[in-house]
């Protein structure tokens, strides 16, 4: 349920003095304007309180008939929780809402009252029961979130009952991951304000470390590292610890302080891509340990385009960062409409399978290098454009997707 989704976000991001996602400097921490983070809860306590009223009206409503589509969720929802429990909930989140819009008449807001704030409404929040019962009913449907090919194979291979176990448990855990990750998904494609997916990230921040806490534990106990059950979960660990501290160290870093639209795009789809192809390969590591020659993309169906676009991608920007290169370093032999072709092909046919934040820098020296028609000029914009590239070259070359394809340096 939608509702125990962003519960359980909220929970977690006023949790946010422990892994801020300000910044890490605590000195600044404790000086800086934290009203952004008064706005995020009061706009998540919105959130929550309209979900609340529309599941109020499916409770009362006697003559409500669910539709095919949200029958279970609905059914799931008149079973387990009353009235009685979603109105108590509705009264404390208009409280909390009140309040909340009171604080923020009082700003600027310091670090010691967003402490005070946290912990009077995680105190308020614990005290309703039925928000526990709303967060766990979520993350039950979330766990359920594995691809049906996967549950195809688990459910139809002979597994050694010493892999099922951790699988059991931690197949879950990536599925509930992958489920928060796709709200983010449906409010990035439908335009939707995004800063308040940092509730989300929050949460996926907290389950990432505990998954990765019970693969740690379960690790050091394990009889032989050279088992491929160890080496899967060794990987796992790995992988999820690089790209979390990319996303959550570095991308969302100061978000709540961003004003750009789109700069906070930018920062949410990358975050998004990153941990979504993270734990989506993950998850196909551990099918193929049980079934070896399992095709990826009948896993994840956008699994096999998504990488042939990265192939694509990475091969087309060696090509171009050989020909920027080669023309700044001879402008007056290299022929430069060989290089103007690549940059306007690359434009059209390659530029959207780089992350958005990418995409700007690229047109900007794009544009450049095409309206420059004066070599001694060109030579400086030719030489930041390669260096670029060739970083850029490396950032791509990192992606989940392409860890089994090493990269062949092709000629043209």
């Amino acid at each position: 349920m939608r509702l125990g989704v962003w519960l359980s976000g909220l929970y977690s991001f006023l949790q946010i003095r422990n892994y801020s996602f300000g910044e890490s400097n605590r000195a600044k921490a404790s000086t800086r304007d934290w009203t952004k983070e008064f706005h995020l809860t009061n706009t998540s306590l919105l959130l929550c309180s309209k979900l609340t009223l529309q599941l109020l009206k499916t409770l009362g409503d006697q003559k409500y008939r669910p539709s095919q589509n949200n029958e279970a969720i609905v059914q799931s929802a008149v079973s387990e929780f009353s009235f009685e429990e979603i109105s108590e909930l509705a009264e404390v989140l208009k409280h909390s809402i009140l309040l909340n819009e009171a604080l923020l008449r009082s700003t600027p807001l310091r670090f010691g009252e967003w402490i005070a704030w946290a912990n009077i409404l995680n105190d308020k929040l614990k005290q309703v029961e039925v928000i526990q019962k709303l967060i766990v009913l979520a993350e039950k449907e979330g766990e359920k979130f594995l691809p049906k090919e996967l549950q195809r194979i688990l459910e139809s291979k002979p597994i050694p009952f010493a892999v099922e176990a951790d699988l059991r448990i931690i197949l879950p855990r990536i599925a509930k991951i992958l489920k928060w990750l796709d709200v983010i998904n449906e409010m990035r494609q439908k335009d939707e304000p995004l800063k308040t997916t940092l509730l989300l990230f929050a949460r996926i921040y907290e389950q990432t470390q505990e998954m990765m806490s019970y693969i740690s534990n379960r690790l050091l106990r394990f009889p032989n590292e050279n088992d491929p059950v160890f080496e899967a979960l060794d990987s796992t660990i790995y992988a999820a610890s690089i790209e979390s501290k990319k996303v959550f160290n570095y991308e969302l870093a100061g978000l709540t302080e961003i004003r750009q639209t789109p700069r906070i795009f930018a920062k949410v789809e990358t975050s998004y891509s990153l941990l979504n192809d993270s734990f989506q390969q993950t998850l196909v590591n551990f099918a193929q340990l049980i079934e070896p020659n399992v095709d990826p993309s009948k896993i994840f169906p956008n699994f096999k385009t998504k990488l042939e676009q990265s192939l694509a991608l990475r091969r087309n920007l060696w090509f171009l960062q050989q020909a920027v290169q080669k023309a700044e370093q001879s402008p007056d032999n290299y022929p430069m409409d060989g290089v103007f072709d690549k940059v306007s092909v690359f434009l059209k046919e390659n530029l959207r399978y780089l992350f958005y934040k990418d995409c700007e820098t690229v047109e900007r020296f794009a544009e450049e290098v095409l309206r420059t028609t004066n070599k001694k000029d060109l030579v400086p914009i030719l030489h930041r454009f390669g260096a670029y590239l060739e970083t850029l070259l490396g950032q791509v070359n990192m992606r989940t997707l392409l860890a089994n394809h090493p990269f062949d340096y092709p000629k043209e």
